[in-house]
């Protein structure tokens, strides 16, 4: 069990890590922690997720919990589930973009809050080491439903696609995204070009990783032979979507997070939109700049669901490509924001390339990691080369001057050290970048 409880959801490889007499005790501890009657589970096309889905539900019943089982999912699909049905919590059993040995639960509670390492799941994760409770009296019975066509009518009830007609290319690869063409795009006034829509939990052809640049070539390569307006990638679960314009060029997933603000800030002066610390500055500039109010947070969907509900905000985004949206109960889709913006894309005569332009204005390395021995050491040096800057501790360590500022945090899931730099002028980037990459050494490549 060491290991797979993470700051968001729990994760690792099966067998090894998670096999089904762990998944019954984790479906246990759950439904006893929530202290549920009515729980929604889903699974995405992984092989080993229906025998873990299956121990999780036994788990769940035991506890007296009734189950609705909607089978094969994408995130998005069983988050909705969770809401509209108003259920007492749900869980998803998914390890996301993460290679086919591995699986794993993202778990939410009720009006779909998740569950994370500061919202339960530390709680969770000692129930199911320790004696588990006594089951119920009586076990909870489990019903089978299709989520599918409410969830397309909802979606599509918030996408108001209006002007000329595009050429998408859609890469899924071969994950949970192949759901979401069929049930939402493809009802959509928009010729797509697919790839790889056939869910397969081996990956046959890449990753679904589309923060890999390597996992987006063959989608890039599309969007140049087929002439198409943009090109759109998920995830393996496709709660995260990733773009490219009509250039083949890769968009920012925090640039993605500005362009979202025309279609969701005017209507609403003041409101508060979300965006993780790792975002270029242009993020907090153009909510400003359309009357609304940027608040920066620590990396996580955990962290910024819970922000983004305290302060009722329309929208917030991440640089890893999730999106979170009020009106689907403050959760990520990837869908609902391909939607937006191949509505704006639509609505003018602008390529997304000269819609993108003003917000490319920054120099920025992006995110790059770093494997490091000492992880907490290198921050500290970081902390001390650069004492003379504005520095805040919110998720690793930020350092801000006027003229340039970086991001160098751990990650939560890998052993890495991440990095994000960006400046006002090249001049300005090269040597700061210089400064930083000295103390933390030669990046690792994709």
């Amino acid at each position: 069990m060491a290991g797979i409880f993470k700051a968001y959801d729990i994760r690792g490889t099966v067998p090894d890590q998670l096999d089904e007499a762990l998944a019954e005790r984790i479906g246990v501890a759950v439904a006893h922690h929530l202290g549920a009657k009515r729980m929604v589970v889903g699974r995405d096309m992984r092989d080993s997720g229906v025998g873990l889905s299956r121990a999780l539900i036994r788990g769940i019943n035991a506890m007296g919990c009734d189950v609705i089982d909607i089978g094969v999912v994408s995130t998005p699909m069983q988050y909705f589930a969770v809401g509209s049905l108003e259920a007492d919590g749900g869980v998803m059993v998914t390890a996301s973009h993460n290679p086919a040995g591995y699986n794993g639960f993202k778990i939410s509670g009720k009006n779909v809050v998740p569950i994370g390492g500061g919202s339960g799941l530390p709680e969770i994760e000692a129930i199911a080491r320790g004696e588990l409770p006594p089951p119920a009296e009586t076990s909870g019975a489990v019903t089978e439903q299709d989520v599918k066509a409410g969830y397309a009518e909802k979606i599509l009830g918030m996408i108001k696609p209006a002007g000329r007609r595009l050429k998408v290319a859609v890469d899924c690869g071969n994950g949970m995204g192949g759901l979401e063409v069929e049930s939402v795009l493809r009802k959509l006034p928009i010729d797509i070009i697919g790839l790889y829509l056939e869910p397969d939990g081996t990956f046959p052809n890449h990753e679904a990783n589309p923060l890999n640049p390597a996992n987006m070539r063959d989608l890039q390569a599309t969007v140049l032979r087929e002439g198409c307006d943009v090109g759109l990638a998920f995830d393996g679960d496709a709660d995260r979507a990733c773009f490219c314009d009509e250039k083949g060029e890769i968009l920012g997933n925090d640039l993605v997070t500005a362009l979202l603000a025309p279609e969701l800030v005017p209507s609403e002066p003041g409101a508060a939109v979300l965006y993780d610390l790792r975002s270029s500055r242009v993020v907090a500039e153009t909510i400003s700049a359309l009357g609304g109010t940027p608040i920066r947070e620590r990396v996580g969907h955990a962290f910024m669901k819970a922000t983004l509900r305290r302060h009722a905000g329309p929208y917030g985004g991440e640089l890893s490509g999730h999106f979170y949206f009020r009106d689907l109960w403050y959760t990520d889709s990837g869908i609902y924001a391909a939607g937006l913006v191949l509505s704006q894309i639509a609505r003018g005569d602008q390529t997304l390339s000269e819609i993108a332009a003003p917000l490319r204005r920054y120099p920025t390395t992006g995110e790059v990691n770093f494997h490091v021995e000492d992880k907490d050491g290198l921050i500290e040096q970081i902390a001390a080369t650069f004492d003379d800057a504005e520095q805040d501790r919110l998720d690793g360590i930020t350092v801000n001057y006027p003229t340039w500022w970086c991001n160098v945090r751990k990650s939560n899931t890998e052993p890495l050290l991440r990095l994000v730099l960006e400046a006002d002028d090249v001049e300005t980037f090269e040597a700061a970048r210089a400064k930083v990459m000295a103390i933390l050494g030669t990046p690792v490549e994709h």
